[in-house]
């Protein structure tokens, strides 16, 4: 299968334009344990306090602002220092400038523009782009006195939760759209050290985007194997285990 990366439309088709409305593309008659709507659809995110925790990454600009289009998908997670996003590890292993901008919709920034200040790899991926690492976690500085989690929110990273334990809910930006779609699933596992997903029409652009479950816990972060998959309608994480807490450590007592 041709590997083709999530991380931006250059590297593969847009699948839809950016003015159609994803809907019922692959309808289920199963539905979320916690209600929360019929599986494997994918539909737009609506814009509320809790999505708004997941933005898209774009290169900065001389100014600290968005320069040009956004490429992959962040979400804010828990820290004491209230300043933590997690992403994959292939969006952010280059040494351009980013920015994140939560809850993302249309051109606007409603919660700001956040300048993406450090950034944390595993040693997998930083020496061998091994796809079993494909996670990353970054700082952001403060606004106006003010940090990320206090302006939006933030869900909890989990390790060790057993891949499909319960279903979750995968938000990100394609980056043929200006607004994030959305899909809940359960995941089930590609081996040992990966997690899928059957959710239809994720295309370049939602590398990063969080998978999360009914306890507000990131228990999956889209990359991984083929960094995200080969196809739009079946998406991939690495299991977040022993190194995923490891790194997850090393950046909350950074921030």
């Amino acid at each position: 299968m041709t590997r083709i990366s999530r991380l931006s439309v250059t590297s593969r088709p847009a699948l839809l334009g950016a003015a159609v409305l994803l809907t019922l593309t692959s309808a289920s008659v199963a539905t979320a344990d916690d209600g929360r709507g019929p599986l494997g659809v994918t539909a737009d995110t609506l814009a509320t306090r809790s999505s708004a925790r997941v933005g898209a990454l774009f290169a900065a600009d001389r100014a600290g602002g968005p320069a040009g289009a956004h490429f992959c998908t962040a979400s804010v997670v828990h820290s004491p220092g209230g300043d933590l996003v997690v992403t994959a590890a292939h969006c952010v292993d280059d040494s351009g400038d980013l920015v994140f901008v939560p809850g993302y919709r249309d051109g606007r920034a409603p919660y700001g523009v956040w300048e993406v200040t450090r950034r944390f790899l595993p040693a997998g991926w930083a020496e061998g782009r091994d796809e079993d690492s494909d996670l990353a976690f970054a700082v952001v500085a403060g606004r106006s006195g003010e940090g990320l989690e206090d302006t939006v929110g933030a869900n909890a990273f989990a390790p060790g939760v057993a891949t499909g334990a319960t279903a979750v809910t995968v938000t990100g930006y394609p980056d043929s759209r200006e607004t994030p779609i959305t899909c809940t699933n359960r995941p089930s596992p590609r081996g040992s050290t990966q997690q899928r997903i059957d959710c239809p029409d994720f295309t370049g652009g939602t590398s990063g985007s969080p998978w999360i479950n009914g306890d507000h816990q990131v228990v999956g972060v889209l990359g991984g194997h083929d960094e995200g998959g080969a196809t739009a309608d079946v998406s991939y994480s690495v299991v977040l285990g022993h190194e995923a807490g490891e790194l997850y450590a090393r950046a909350v007592k950074a921030s």
